[in-house]
């Protein structure tokens, strides 16, 4: 079997034409894989790990790195780079390869309000004091906004909302609903910036306990407010915003609730109003990603652009600009690894060893991810019919905002 094993290993690691590294296998050998100097070493420590590529190569290289039956000297955003590259699962009978451990396409089929807040609470709720550790001061979980690699986190984050709030030229008094609010820090920077009245709701306890904490602290009761609510429910309220933004929430609606959400949208938004729709897309559409569902977000779901262009198109909405800002998230996601590899151990400590190498292997992959162009940042301005809000030009986008 270990014969066996090393050959399909070999036969499979012999594809590679871009990049090179070196395993030491589980008897101690060792191979070099392509030409030049090593990318990184891989350390493959129980030949059973084999048994079950064919099966599901995502899933089983996925719990093989967090279980420790396979160690990395370098990046792992470098191994998975390097096989996104090289194609090396298109002769492994999956239907998913190793590309989608970070890609997480998938399709999902309709859920109840309950399991999608059940899916949000999976991932959000690991804590305030887990997110805390590592993401910036205004604990903004989504793509920064770079002007220069250079930029800090803190600066970078900044500049991603006040560029999301420049694009919805806000005007003092208007409202503003932020769905999928995050802790927070875009609605409490509109309503500090532009004096508008924003509120924005969430599935996650952690969340919305902290942004109520927040409001409260910045002196801000009755300007912002936050709702523990499904965006569902308020469409049915019939209440209408000026201006709607939504950042990185949309991954979570699954591709059967994607019109569902546009109609929702559609019924919140006041007549000439404008929305931000900031999401991660997908080049195409691919199936189910099970480590991620497994692991990371339960049930999400990356559309194409295409695929969601469409469904604002159905429900009657204007498009009138798209900016990819894929290159911002790897960028961003360096910096997330930077600082959880720095807190490595109170992560492990408030959780275990297993978790801190899930957690790695989902920044690093996603960085890697973004690296080969495999995912995408999309934002997307939208209107509900026709607007008279937009200047005929996009030159008050890069003024130098000094507030």
């Amino acid at each position: 079997m270990g014969i066996f094993d090393k050959q399909m290993v070999h036969a499979l690691f012999s594809r590679i034409k871009d990049g090179s590294f070196t395993i030491t296998y589980w008897d101690g050998s060792t191979q070099h894989y392509g030409e030049g100097e090593s990318l990184f070493k891989l350390h493959l420590k129980d030949a059973k790990l084999l048994e079950c590529i064919s099966d599901d190569a995502e899933m089983c290289l996925g719990e093989a790195y967090m279980d420790g039956a396979i160690d990395v000297e370098g990046d792992p955003a470098d191994v998975i780079a390097l096989a996104i590259r090289n194609h090396l699962w298109d002769a492994v009978d999956t239907p998913s390869g190793v590309t989608k451990i970070l890609q997480g396409v998938m399709h999902g089929g309709r859920r109840s309000i309950k399991q999608q807040k059940a899916d949000i609470v999976h991932h959000y709720d690991l804590g305030n004091d887990f997110f805390r550790l590592w993401l910036d001061d205004t604990m903004t979980y989504s793509c920064a906004y770079f002007r220069i690699p250079q930029d800090t986190l803190e600066q970078a984050q900044r500049q991603k909302m006040d560029h999301t709030l420049r694009k919805l030229r806000l005007k003092q008094g208007e409202s503003l609903l932020d769905i999928g609010s995050g802790w927070g820090e875009l609605v409490m920077r509109a309503v500090e910036n532009y004096n508008v009245s924003g509120l924005g709701i969430t599935l996650s306890e952690e969340q919305y306990k902290a942004s109520c904490d927040a409001v409260r602290q910045r002196g801000m009761d009755g300007k912002a407010r936050f709702l523990l609510e499904h965006y569902e429910n308020l469409a049915k309220e019939k209440t209408e915003f000026d201006k709607i933004v939504s950042i990185g929430m949309i991954e979570h609606v699954g591709k059967a609730h994607l019109q569902e959400f546009c109609e929702c949208a559609w019924k919140m938004l006041k007549t000439g109003g404008l929305a931000l729709l900031h999401l991660i897309t997908s080049p195409v559409e691919g199936p189910t990603g099970g480590w991620v569902n497994k692991y990371i977000f339960p049930n999400g779901y990356i559309p194409t652009l295409t695929e969601l262009l469409g469904h604002l198109h159905t429900q009657g909405f204007r498009i009138w600009d798209v900016e990819n800002i894929g290159p911002h998230y790897r960028l961003t996601l360096d910096q997330w690894s930077k600082r959880f590899e720095q807190c490595a151990d109170e992560v492990r400590t408030m959780f275990d060893e297993r978790f801190v190498r899930m957690w790695r292997l989902y920044l690093r992959g996603a960085s890697a991810s973004f690296r080969e162009g495999n995912l995408e940042v999309h934002q997307i301005l939208i209107s509900k019919g026709k607007t008279n809000l937009l200047p005929l030009t996009r030159e008050d986008l890069y003024f130098t905002d000094t507030r």
